[in-house]
């Protein structure tokens, strides 16, 4: 009998806002699977092991998962890493993925998935904290009030007119450009707030848009809100 792929969200940093699911996962499961290249190198895997410290006994595997938009590259990346999977529930042992935040929100598990389920496997989600709930909670602020809307994206994909919409905006992994997307924060008249590394050490909080350095690190989250008379 196969074993079961579950994809684990271990939260955007704090290893206090594991659920108990996702522990008892960890101390269950004999293999770890995260994307990288080696376990210290993974955010995802600190996150665990600082919650669930006798992982790092546990058989891991890294995926590496390259940041690319080649679309070739990506698929073949894809099936190696769904392959490395397979290798394991085929001997029927169940596998756990380690997902920043939650696995359902940008997760490179996603294409994954996809693939083991049309070779057979079964998968699991398994929710976790998200990091703009997580940001949300650092900054002191909610996210949305009565019939307010709240819009997420990647910072990389903010066009011109991106901020155009009634409601919240949330803006996850904007420091791979930050000059641009401050620009058009400071354009848009909203409240800007972030939270670079939210949870992690080098935890930093942003309240305007000019305070936000244009080399922040990858894991920036703005929240931008419609101004309040």
């Amino acid at each position: 009998m196969a074993g079961i792929a579950y994809a684990v969200g271990v939260g955007p940093g704090d290893p206090e806002l594991l659920t108990q699911k996702a522990v008892r996962l960890l101390r269950e499961s004999c293999v770890i699977a995260f994307p990288g290249r080696k376990a210290e190198d993974s955010a995802a895997y600190r996150i665990a092991k600082a919650a669930v410290p006798e992982i790092k006994e546990k058989e891991l595997v890294p995926v590496h998962m390259p940041m690319t938009r080649d679309v070739s590259a990506l698929a073949e990346a894809h099936r190696k890493g769904a392959e490395t999977l397979e290798h394991y529930l085929g001997q029927g042992r169940d596998v756990v993925w380690l997902s920043l935040g939650d696995p359902a929100v940008y997760c490179s598990f996603s294409y994954l998935k996809s693939i083991l389920e049309q070779d057979g496997y079964e998968t699991v989600l398994v929710p976790g904290v998200t990091s703009f709930c997580a940001a949300a909670a650092e900054l002191g602020t909610t996210l949305a009030e009565g019939e307010e809307p709240v819009h997420i994206f990647p910072a990389v994909h903010a066009g011109e007119d991106a901020l155009d919409q009634p409601g919240t905006y949330v803006l996850m992994k904007s420091g791979s450009r930050m000059s641009g997307v401050k620009e058009l924060l400071i354009k848009s008249g909203r409240d800007v707030q972030a939270v670079e590394n939210c949870g992690m050490d080098g935890e930093k909080i942003y309240r305007s848009a000019e305070e936000i350095p244009d080399d922040a690190g990858y894991f920036t989250l703005i929240v931008a809100k419609e101004k309040r008379d």
